[in-house]
C-alpha cells in the first residue's frame, strides 16, 4: 500500500502545481470573448454547485445558516474581490504577471495576522523575506506607474493595481476563514463560498453592464474550452487535489503551491499565450517568488503550522 499512497500524493501534487498554475491562462482565453465578471460568476456557480451536490449526496449534513454566513464573507473576500479581481486584471496585464502578484499572498496574510495580533511578531527571517516581496512587487509595477515603455499594455498600472487590492482582500478573508465557523465537510464548505462567491459575481457583472453587452453567440472555441476547462478541472479536480493532500502531508509542504504555481503560469503564458519574459519580470519573479519561499520556511523553522485558506486555486486568488 504505501507505493500507491507515494503515487497518489506524486499525482494530486502535480494536481495543485500544474491545474491552478495553469488557470492563469485558462482566464485569460475564457476573457477573451466571454465578459470577466460573468465568466468568473458562472465558472465559480458552476463548480460549486458539483461540490455541493456531491458532498450532500455523499452524506454532508445539511448545513446550517451560521455556516452560509461564513461562506458568504469568504466567498466574497475570496471569489469576488479576490478572484474576481484577478479575472478583471489579466484585461490588462499577462497572465504570468498576474499569477506573480498574487504570490505575494502569503506576505500579505503574515503581516495581517502580525497586525491583528493572530501571530507574534514575524522574526529577523521573515521581515527580509517580506522586503524582498515588495521589491518584487516595485520591480515589477515601479516602470508601469511611471508610464515608461515596457512592451505591455499602456494601462498595465491598472491590472497591477486591481491584483494588489485583490491580494489584499484574498488575504484578510483567508484570515477570516481560519476561525470562522465552516461545515464539517470541506467540500460542502467550498461548494457552499463557491456558489455564495459566484451568485456575487454575477450580481457585480450584471451591475456593471457586462451582461448588455454579451452576445453568447460570439463566444469563441478557445474561450469556451477554457471556460470548461476552468470549471471542471480547475475548479474540481484541482481543489480535490488540494483537500486530499491536507488530509495526507503537512501543511506547510502542501502551501509550496504559492512559489510553484506562478513558475507554472509564467511558463505557460509565454508559451502558449505570447506573452514576453523580460529580464523585469525574471527578477521581479526571483524576488517575490524566493520571498514567499523564505516566508513559508521562516513559518515552519517557528513550529508553527501554516494554515491555507478553505478555498484556493490564488488559483486561482485565480
Amino acid at each position: 500500500m504505501p507505493e500507491p499512497k507515494r503515487i497518489s500524493i506524486i499525482l494530486a501534487f502535480g494536481g495543485i502545481y500544474l491545474i491552478w498554475g495553469s488557470t492563469y491562462l485558462g482566464i485569460l482565453f475564457a476573457i477573451q470573448s466571454i465578459p470577466p465578471l460573468l465568466m468568473a460568476g458562472t465558472r465559480f456557480l458552476l463548480a460549486g454547485l458539483i461540490l455541493y451536490a456531491g458532498a450532500r449526496i455523499s452524506g454532508a449534513p445539511r448545513s446550517p445558516r451560521a455556516d452560509w454566513r461564513t461562506a458568504l464573507i469568504v466567498g466574497a473576500c475570496l471569489l469576488l474581490g479576490g478572484n474576481g479581481g484577478v479575472t478583471l486584471a489579466e484585461q490588462y496585464v499577462p497572465s504570468g504577471v498576474a499569477a506573480l502578484l498574487v504570490a505575494t499572498v502569503p506576505i500579505y496574510i503574515a503581516l495581517l495576522s502580525w497586525f491583528f495580533g493572530m501571530s507574534k511578531r514575524p522574526s529577523a527571517i521573515t521581515w527580509a523575506g517580506l522586503a524582498g516581496g515588495f521589491v518584487g512587487v516595485g520591480v515589477l509595477i515601479g516602470p508601469t506607474l511611471r508610464f515608461s515603455t515596457t512592451g505591455e499594455s499602456p494601462h498595465a498600472w491598472i491590472g497591477m493595481t486591481i491584483l494588489l487590492c485583490s491580494s489584499l482582500i484574498w488575504s484578510a478573508g483567508s484570515l477570516y476563514s481560519r476561525t470562522a465557523k465552516h461545515s464539517s465537510s470541506p467540500f460542502l464548505a467550498a461548494g457552499q463560498q463557491m456558489l455564495c462567491g459566484g451568485v456575487l459575481l454575477l450580481i457585480a457583472g450584471i451591475a456593471t453592464g457586462e451582461l448588455r453587452h454579451f452576445d453568447p453567440r460570439q463566444i469563441t472555441m478557445q474561450s469556451f474550452g477554457a471556460f470548461v476547462y476552468l470549471v471542471l478541472i480547475g475548479g474540481i479536480i484541482g481543489y480535490v487535489s488540494y483537500a486530499w493532500l491536507l488530509r495526507h502531508c503537512e501543511p506547510a509542504k502542501v502551501a509550496t503551491y504559492a512559489y510553484v504555481n506562478p513558475i507554472v503560469a509564467v511558463f505557460l503564458g509565454t508559451a502558449f499565450a505570447g506573452e514576453t519574459l523580460t529580464l523585469r519580470t525574471l527578477v521581479g519573479a526571483g524576488l517575490i517568488i524566493g520571498s514567499v519561499a523564505v516566508v513559508i520556511m521562516a513559518q515552519q523553522m517557528k513550529a508553527k503550522t501554516y494554515s491555507i485558506p478553505a478555498i484556493i486555486e490564488p488559483a486561482d486568488c485565480a
